[in-house]
This record gives C-alpha cells, sequence and structure tokens, in this order.
C-alpha cells in the first residue's frame, strides 16, 4: 500500500471529498463543504516528495518536475478512485486530490432533472454541463453517459485529463482516452476522433480556443458532443465560448455555435438540510428564439428565453434554489447566499442569518 493510501482512507472515513497537502502543514479534507485537519502533524517537503512520487509514473514525475503542474489518476482498489492535481507552490510541492466515486451514481439516486434525459437521446449538437470547480460537474456527466449507456446503443469516446469515470459495457461502446497517457492533448485527440466514427464526444474539459473551435466544429458535423466550462449561467456559458476566440472569429464562432448549441447545464452544490449536499441547475435547451440571440450577440436574452420554457424544462438557477427551499431541502440563507437576484430571498431569511459579514 502506497504512504498517501493512509491519508486518503481517512478522507474517504471522514465523509470528505478532497485532499489537501501542502508542506508545513497538516494533511487536510474537505467535508461538508469545510477544511479539517486529518492529523495534528505537518508535512515537511522531503516526506511530501515521498508521499507524491511513490505514486507516480517515472515519465509523468520528469513531467510534472518541468512542468510543475500534473494531473493524473489513482486507485486504491475496492474503495474509490481519486483524480490528483500535483503542483508548485511557494511552500514547495503540493498536491490536492478528489475522491471520484467508485460506483457511477444514476439519474435517480442523484435527483437530477427529468430534462437533462432530453439532451441524451439527442443525434448531435454541442451539450455544456458548466460550474464553479467541486460543482459535480463529472458526477453529473457520468450520470448522463450512464443513462445513454443504459438505453441506446452508441459509440461513445471520452477524451479526460485524467480519466475519472469507468464505464462498464452495456449497451454502448465506450472508449476511454487520458492526455499524456492516450494522447497528446484534447486537440490532438479530437482531430483523431473525427476518424473515429463517434456517436458521441465527452471532453473532461474545453480549456483552450483550440479545443472549443473543435468542439463546435464536431458538434456541427453530427456528432453529440458534452463538455465542461467553468461558469455558472447559460449566459455566461455564451459569453465564454464566443470570447474565447480572437475578436475577428467570433461572427464565425456565434454562426457555428447558434446552429450547434443543445444545451446549457449549469450546476451549483447547496449545502443540504441537516447535512450533506445536494445540486441545483440551471437548464437552458434549445428553443426557436435560441440561434437568433446567438448570431446577434444579445446573450442578456438569454434569461427570457429560459424563462419562458419552463414547459420544455428550462429554469433559471435562481428558481431552482427557491424550489429546493420550498420543499425543505436547502435553508433560505444557503439560497441567498447562492442567488443571482438576492432580494428574492431576503423576506425568508430569519434574522441572524446575516450576520458575520455576509
Amino acid at each position: 500500500m502506497a504512504a498517501i493510501d493512509s491519508f486518503l482512507k481517512a478522507m474517504v472515513d471522514m465523509g470528505g471529498s478532497d485532499l489537501h497537502l501542502t508542506v508545513g502543514l497538516p494533511p487536510k479534507t474537505r467535508a461538508s463543504g469545510a477544511l479539517q485537519n486529518l492529523s495534528d502533524s505537518p508535512i515537511d517537503a522531503q516526506t511530501m516528495e515521498a508521499l507524491l512520487k511513490e505514486i507516480c509514473p517515472e515519465k509523468r514525475w520528469n513531467e510534472f518536475l518541468e512542468r510543475k503542474d500534473l494531473d493524473l489518476a489513482h486507485e486504491i482498489p475496492g474503495l474509490a478512485r481519486f483524480r490528483g492535481n500535483y503542483l508548485y507552490n511557494h511552500w514547495g510541492q503540493a498536491a490536492v486530490f478528489r475522491q471520484i466515486p467508485a460506483k457511477i451514481l444514476t439519474f435517480e439516486q442523484l435527483n437530477l432533472p427529468e430534462a437533462l434525459k432530453k439532451l441524451c437521446h439527442l443525434d448531435q449538437g454541442l451539450v455544456v454541463v458548466t460550474g464553479p470547480t467541486g460543482s459535480g460537474k463529472s458526477t453529473t456527466l457520468a450520470a448522463m453517459i450512464d443513462y445513454i449507456n443504459s438505453n441506446l446503443a452508441r459509440h461513445i469516446i471520452t477524451i479526460e485529463d485524467p480519466i475519472e469515470f469507468v464505464h462498464p459495457v452495456k449497451k454502448s461502446v465506450i472508449v476511454h482516452r487520458e492526455v499524456g497517457e492516450h494522447t497528446a492533448s484534447f486537440a490532438a485527440a479530437l482531430k483523431g476522433a473525427m476518424r473515429h466514427d463517434p456517436d458521441i464526444l465527452l471532453l473532461g474539459e474545453m480549456r483552450e480556443m483550440e479545443t472549443i473551435k473543435l468542439a463546435l466544429g464536431c458538434a456541427s458535423m453530427g456528432m453529440l458532443v458534452f463538455g465542461t466550462l467553468h461558469t455558472n449561467s447559460a449566459p455566461k456559458t455564451v459569453d465564454r465560448i464566443i470570447n474565447t476566440v480572437p475578436a475577428d472569429e467570433q461572427n464565425q464562432v456565434r454562426v457555428m455555435l447558434s446552429s450547434c448549441l443543445a444545451g446549457v447545464v449549469a450546476q451549483l452544490l447547496c449545502k443540504k438540510i441537516p447535512k450533506g449536499r445536494c445540486a441545483v441547475h440551471e437548464i437552458l435547451l434549445t428553443h426557436e428564439a435560441l440561434p437568433n440571440t446567438i448570431r446577434s450577440g444579445q446573450i442578456a436574452n438569454i434569461k427570457s428565453i429560459i424563462e419562458s420554457g419552463g414547459g420544455d424544462g428550462m429554469i433559471t438557477m435562481d428558481n431552482s434554489l427557491m424550489a429546493r427551499v420550498k420543499d425543505g431541502t436547502i435553508e433560505p440563507k444557503e439560497a441567498y447566499m447562492k442567488a443571482t437576484v438576492k432580494s428574492t430571498f431576503a423576506p425568508l431569511l430569519k434574522p441572524g442569518d446575516l450576520d458575520g459579514g455576509h
């Protein structure tokens, strides 16, 4: 057993989601949204290097020393897989590990909106799942791919850095490719995928301009493309995609995006009553007014499209938060902190809810 496994097991036992390792500090875990110490002993530089090097292939370790950043996956058989990020900071080498559940959770277990199933049945287009780091995007996407795998016969290629959820064989054929291990980059894998006859592509992250342009190209060519971004609403997602490219190319990207955007699912995690966390969503689906809204750059109008599309399964983030408050899943204060229009939730707050400078 690797030395780091004892920390990872302790994290899982505490119900933690992330392990934080920094030189000069004790190992910490994030449990129910708050950081807690796993032990009282700080980690020194020599111990840190030994912990990280032990589970890293030599080629990847040399890459880390050169680039100062590295993503990799680590598995403890019978317990869980972990997505690790190695980095350098002011105190030296450091790492953060995120637990990837061993079991892929279903739509029902995650209580995902039924509207997301509509996106799984599409034949083509771009579907973007967005949210801040740690909001459960990968878990939601895994449930969507599992739903497709369980109900439809599709050829699915996932391109990730690193591979997170490994899907068993059901009705679909799923090929997992890891950047750095099986392909040089997201862009290289996307170019290759065009020749691999996929029905569905899953991109772990649409980071660079070239990746976003290739993803739009694949969606326009008749593939269903799932990708993720770090935005927190549907309008900001559309803005981010367009603004990734230089100004002289933005018109072309607007036209491509207007013709192939099939949906945006923005996700946030909220503290649940009495404990745990639950996801809330903003959902944008295709609508006759959407292509012209994107082409003309009237991005602010997307909110109106979502508000008028409730019958089709669309919902704004604030309405999703209000629904969770009304059914007793989350506290009004939690909704207020996450809401866009805070005045809607202010009357629901209890005296003292905002004490402490919030």
